[in-house]
């Protein structure tokens, strides 16, 4: 866990906030992240979580209130928005929908 190789990120890394808590936790290949995220509130609780291709932003993500509730989700391809994005109000009411095209 947290090795660096030639001066780059390696491998599966958990990274924490001043106050003890866990910030995030995920791969990196050749010191850019790679697969699966997640990225905590200083409080522990769940910020977003989603894949990274090369360092990109790409597939499927959730963003979350720092109550817990879903902020908004969708999809990137290449770091950008893409498809039909969803965002709600901290009460979990629909608050808007758009589509994104490349």
């Amino acid at each position: 866990m947290n090795k660096e190789i030639n001066g780059l990120k390696e491998g599966y890394w958990e990274e924490y906030w001043g106050n003890g808590e866990l910030m995030s936790k995920g791969n990196y290949t050749l010191g850019k992240r790679d697969g699966y995220w997640e990225h905590y509130y200083n409080d522990g609780q769940l910020m977003f979580k989603g894949n990274y291709i090369n360092g990109n932003l790409d597939g499927y993500w959730e963003y979350y209130f720092s109550n817990g509730q879903l902020c908004y989700k969708g999809n990137y391809i290449n770091g950008l928005r893409d498809g039909i994005w969803e965002g709600y109000h901290k009460n979990g009411e629909l608050d808007y929908k758009e589509y994104n095209i490349r």
